[in-house]
């Protein structure tokens, strides 16, 4: 049903920098690029990721409780994602690793503007 999210930026250059490394990890790159809007994922893929300026030019602000979660198929790539996003500015937010005993494993971090995002992975549930 999503076809792709987009989270606000003040400064698109640094947000083009910070997801076009978090992009590598999915094997996608820029499907969409305007001078306020860069989107990230495949067309007619699963859903993609973009940054924007606001279009009424107010600043960008951080939605409270809004997160964004991006899935891969093992823990080792949980943890490069997390390690690029933390490496190339990004905030932690909570380091990979299980979360409960129904085999969700995720890490969590901000991104350059402070919007939440995780990383994650089902894998066996604990037994």
């Amino acid at each position: 049903m999503i076809g792709y999210v987009t989270l606000g930026t003040n400064n698109l250059p640094r947000a083009a920098e910070f997801y076009d490394a978090l992009a590598e990890h999915f094997g996608v790159g820029r499907m969409m690029e305007f001078d306020t809007f860069i989107a990230w994922g495949a067309m007619g893929g699963a859903p993609g990721i973009a940054a924007t300026q606001p279009f009424d030019e107010q600043p960008a602000t951080v939605g409270n409780g809004t997160m964004v979660a991006l899935q891969v198929d093992s823990p080792e790539k949980v943890q490069a994602v997390y390690d690029t996003a933390i490496a190339k500015g990004g905030k932690d937010e909570g380091a990979p690793g299980p979360r409960g005993d129904d085999g969700f494993y995720a890490g969590y971090f901000r991104d350059l503007d402070g919007n939440k995002l995780n990383v994650f992975c089902m894998t066996a549930p604990a037994s």
